[in-house]
């Protein structure tokens, strides 16, 4: 997949370094774009960012379509409730199946392409010849590029995974990638139901309590949003807008299908 990275900002007074210099600076913007892809660090950082973006959109859509619709703070809870834990689970059980799929999809393309290798070797010497001449190659270069890699039989499958067929081993657990979705969609989705569940404990703020939702569920969409950067890298704050623009959107959408409901049925 390819990916866009940030430009590296050149410190004052290197506007055009030396050699070494310019390592240096690439070592140190390689190191941060690279943390969160390095060994398994940050492998489950995308099903928990997407995971959390879902859980905190949708069940404050549901809090403003009641809010719309002018139901009690119990309707609230009920459908708050029942949205985080049916659609968290189905969020996990979604992303478990898919990361599933993806495994047996590899393998089966892989146990193809290791038959192939065995059984009609020179017609994947000649794709591999097909797919370097493609990029550039040519003469002893092309000769040599087309030896080296079917000289091991593990890279020359991994080459034809990766140039013919375009898939990569995706190395996550199908039960963690589930569970991490569906625990970020939870913590984040229960946040607009916070202050609706603590007005029942404090009476006092049952005036307020979708005021606080609106807060807080501001707070959360815009930090899911900055998370977000560490997956897809891109500046931070324009990330955590994005975010607050599209649960904000969902919501406003959600009151207002909510008080049309209300005037049609009321």
């Amino acid at each position: 997949m390819r990916q866009k990275y940030r430009q590296i900002r050149l410190p004052r007074g290197l506007a055009n370094p030396t050699v070494n210099q310019a390592k240096k600076i690439h070592e140190r913007g390689g190191q941060k774009q690279e943390y969160w892809h390095s060994g398994n660090r940050g492998e489950y950082a995308g099903d928990f960012v997407f995971g959390g973006i879902d859980g905190a959109v949708t069940t404050f859509a549901v809090v403003a379509g009641v809010m719309g619709a002018d139901l009690s703070a119990k309707v609230i809870l009920i459908l708050g409730f029942a949205n985080l834990l049916a659609d968290g689970f189905a969020m996990g059980i979604g992303n478990f199946l898919s990361i599933k799929s993806g495994h047996e999809r590899y393998q089966r393309e892989k146990d193809r392409e290791e038959w192939e290798v065995r059984k009609v070797p020179e017609n994947e010497r000649a794709e591999v010849r097909a797919i370097y001449k493609q990029k550039g190659f040519s003469g002893e270069a092309l000769d040599h590029a087309v030896e080296t890699i079917t000289s091991d039989k593990e890279r020359w499958v991994q080459t034809m995974m990766r140039e013919e067929l375009g898939l990569s081993d995706d190395t996550r657990s199908p039960i963690k990638g589930g569970v991490v979705t569906f625990t970020a969609f939870l913590t984040m989705g229960l946040i607009p139901l916070l202050s609706f569940v603590a007005a029942l404990a404090v009476p006092q703020i049952q005036a307020v309590t979708f005021e606080l939702s609106v807060a807080l569920t501001i707070v959360a969409l815009f930090l899911i949003g900055v998370l977000k950067t560490l997956v897809i890298p891109q500046s931070w704050w324009k990330a955590g807008l994005e975010i607050l623009m599209m649960g904000g959107l969902a919501a406003v959408v959600a009151y207002v299908v909510g008080w049309l409901l209300k005037g049609l049925v009321g």
